[in-house]
């Protein structure tokens, strides 16, 4: 039996390829949601998370984090 492998985080580059804007604004992004969830800079941002603040829903992300 083969085992999909699913990330549960994400990157800048993952939030340049879902919004088309540039890798920086992702950083800016995952900096933004960190400080909304009251998380440290060390910590990752969950694809829960980066849907609920932007708004995108979790299916519509899915298909950017997963080949």
């Amino acid at each position: 039996m083969m085992m999909i492998k699913k990330r549960c985080v994400v990157y800048p580059k993952d939030v340049q390829m879902i919004t088309g804007r540039s890798e920086r604004y992702g950083q800016d992004l995952l900096q933004k949601i960190r400080k909304f969830y009251n998380k440290k800079p060390h910590q990752f941002v969950t694809t829960r998370e980066f849907s609920e603040f932007s708004g995108i829903p979790v299916t519509d992300v899915e298909p950017f984090l997963f080949p």
